[in-house]
Order: C-alpha cells, then structure tokens, then sequence
C-alpha cells in the first residue's frame, strides 16, 4: 500500500490520533465509526494492531519490529 503520508513523523502524529480516538471508544459502534473513518487512508493491519494496544514501533513498522524481537 503507498504512503499517503509525505513524512514517517506525520503517519506517527495520524496514528496516536487514531489511537486517541480507539482508546476513547466505548461502544462497538463506536469503534466502528473510528475504524470506516481511518481504514482507507492507514490500511486495516495498522488499525488492528492499534486496536490490539501494541507499540507505536510496531504499528509502523508493520509489524516487523516484533518479528525481530522474537515475538510472534
């Protein structure tokens, strides 16, 4: 997927909004709402694992940065 973001340090401030936004969700819909608001532009991998509380390193880092930590 591309990046719709022109820096690392802007996609970083985007997902600790959308985990503001996730961590504030207290309903099902409410967490759907936050996730059709975001999934087109960070894709549903990202989401997931914010939704899933891991660290910020392994949300962008897809995922890799646990791979290498001998994580899952």
């Amino acid at each position: 997927m591309p990046s719709v973001f022109d820096n690392p340090q802007e996609e970083k401030e985007y997902l600790e909004q959308v985990k503001r936004e996730l961590d504030a969700a207290t309903t099902k819909q409410d967490v759907a709402e936050v996730w059709k608001r975001h999934y087109l532009k960070v894709g549903h991998r990202k989401l997931g694992r914010l939704l899933l509380g891991r660290d910020m390193e392994s949300v962008m880092s897809g995922g890799r940065a646990r791979r290498r930590a001998g994580g899952e």
